[in-house]
């Protein structure tokens, strides 16, 4: 059994998400397919990057994650499928490798990209519209029924990938950036959290506010109380107890986020 994980922008209100099943049991019945979120933000590759980037360390060896967030989808992009350590990923060439594909070099394990150009393993006809349907959908069935990734496209040395923002040290800690903005509002930073653990008298600034110190839960302070805490990817995350920092805050994607911290440590 090979599981084969499903990410798009499509929607559950479509029937989108569904013929990618249909696509896939037609070549591989035996896949178990796995739907990450058909609700990413439309168009929003950065989002795509990181949802691959912090889905891939729970899933087993062998599996195929199909991530559709395709805003240039019958354009001259190519058709991407890559090995990443010991899984794989099938998408569009557009940037969504990019965040998992850092960590897997980081870590010292293969990585290689090949352009899925070999017809042979699509669906017969090809819609100038629909890629996920009838490009990479099949590709990541062959993939699961025993193709090899080698054998389904050609390699290739120079995949786009994204200018991912690095957090800056400043002279009194860090300025980072929100990358993300999860369904319950949290503002999600592009800080690790092993830079931050341990500080004395840290500080987050971010819009308005500034939140003293940090929180090991949410429930360590009152519903509506801005906190800010090391989230389940690992990363500082600004949040309100029940609550939305993003409308608290007017704040979202691409606002700055300061760190300051005692001197000396």
């Amino acid at each position: 059994m090979t599981v084969i994980t499903l990410s798009s922008d499509f929607n559950h209100a479509d029937y989108a998400c569904g013929l990618l099943h249909g696509v896939i049991w037609s070549i591989a019945p035996g896949a178990e397919i796995v739907d990450l979120t058909h609700d990413l933000p439309r168009h929003d590759v950065l989002s795509g990057a990181l949802l691959l980037y912090r889905s891939l360390p729970y899933f087993p060896a062998g599996s195929v994650h199909v991530v559709v967030v395709d805003p240039g989808v019958g354009t001259r992009r190519r058709p991407l499928a890559a090995r990443l350590g010991e899984q794989y990923f099938i998408g569009p060439d557009n940037g969504l490798v990019t965040l998992a594909a850092r960590r897997c070099l980081q870590h010292s394990e293969p990585v290689q990209y090949f352009h899925l150009d070999r017809p042979a393993f699509w669906l017969e006809d090809v819609s100038s519209i629909f890629h996920g349907r009838d490009i990479f959908a099949p590709a990541a069935a062959h993939l699961a029924a025993g193709v090899r990734i080698d054998d389904m496209g050609s390699p290739i040395e120079d995949p786009v990938l994204l200018e991912f923002p690095l957090p800056e040290r400043t002279a009194f800690g860090l300025l980072g950036r929100v990358v993300h903005v999860d369904h319950f509002g949290n503002l999600s930073t592009n800080i690790d959290g092993a830079m931050v653990r341990g500080r004395h008298g840290l500080e987050v600034k971010v819009g308005p506010a500034t939140i003293r110190g940090l929180s090991l839960a949410f429930g360590e302070r009152p519903a509506g109380e801005l906190v800010a805490l090391i989230d389940s990817s690992g990363f500082v995350t600004v949040a309100v107890v029940n609550g939305s920092a993003e409308s608290l805050l007017g704040t979202g994607v691409g606002s700055t986020v300061e760190i300051h911290w005692s001197s000396g440590n």
